[in-house]
């Protein structure tokens, strides 16, 4: 399975972005999904997962009531509405597919990533 980030782009603090990941060659309908980002000199951090039917999501604490995560109606696309952005949201951000079915908040729980989009912040 391949997946492709986009939406990334530069905003101005209390802006909105929306994250869009499309998977392609096998579907994840049957997996957990997740955000992930990481800043430069940082290492990569959980922003927010949502399970295989979206019955169950986590978010960071960092991001959570600004973010909000979401499945697609085909459930092979997943998307991050990012509202109320801070500068410290600058960052790439990477879509995974998880190795199974639930919400999952460790890197290690995915075994499929994207190439990331980047945000930018201004302040």
């Amino acid at each position: 399975v391949q997946l492709q980030a986009s939406g990334g782009g530069l905003v101005q603090a209390g802006g909105s972005l929306r994250l869009s990941c499309a998977a392609s060659g096998r579907t994840v309908t049957n997996n957990g999904m997740g955000w992930f980002r990481q800043a430069p000199g940082k290492e990569r951090e959980f922003v927010a997962s949502v399970s295989w039917n979206g019955g169950a999501i986590r978010y960071a604490e960092s991001v959570e009531g600004r973010f909000t995560i979401s499945r697609g109606y085909a459930a092979n696309t997943m998307y991050l509405q990012m509202n109320t952005l801070k500068p410290e949201d600058t960052a790439v951000y990477y879509c995974a597919a998880a190795r199974g079915a639930s919400v999952a908040t460790t890197a290690t729980s995915y075994n499929k990533w994207g190439q990331g989009t980047q945000v930018t912040v201004s302040s």
